[in-house]
């Protein structure tokens, strides 16, 4: 069925947090992205290639045994994180029609901001923090092998 992997939020500094990770477990970055590197997108709030966001990781997944931890760092218009609530918890889902249960189930009575939708990195994701004030990231990639 799913796969769970931590997803962490940093205020900048998300680079020298995931290198201090990978020199401790050892292994290389399944992915690296910095926001500069975004498609234009005129449905997605953008980060200027020039602002001094551009340079900020979007995103970046280390492989650890069977889990992957991943993370990025915040913008301004994701506001800055507080720590202990910069994480989410990353479900990988086998399909779009279960991706589609998971994200309308656990996100009923919060707050679904990233709705499902078609990425430019060729997934079908969404984000929501649910009635409890937990972060998720629902994803279904159909270029990954399921589980």
């Amino acid at each position: 069925m799913a796969a769970v992997n931590p997803y962490l939020v940093f205020n900048g500094n998300c680079e020298e947090a995931f290198l201090f990770y990978k020199s401790v477990f050892g292994g290389e970055f399944a992915f690296i992205g910095r926001f500069k590197d975004m498609p234009v997108d005129e449905n997605c709030s953008q980060t200027s290639s020039e602002s001094d966001e551009a340079n900020r990781i979007m995103h970046v997944s280390l492989p650890i045994g069977q889990t992957i931890l991943m993370g990025s760092d915040s913008t301004k218009q994701s506001g800055d994180v507080i720590f202990g609530g910069n994480f989410s918890v990353s479900i990988n889902i086998d399909s779009t029609k279960e991706a589609d249960r998971i994200f309308n189930g656990l996100s009923a009575g919060g707050n679904p901001f990233m709705p499902m939708s078609k990425t430019f990195w060729g997934a079908y994701f969404g984000m929501f923090t649910d009635k409890f004030g937990v972060n998720w990231m629902v994803n279904f990639d159909e270029n990954m092998p399921s589980s």
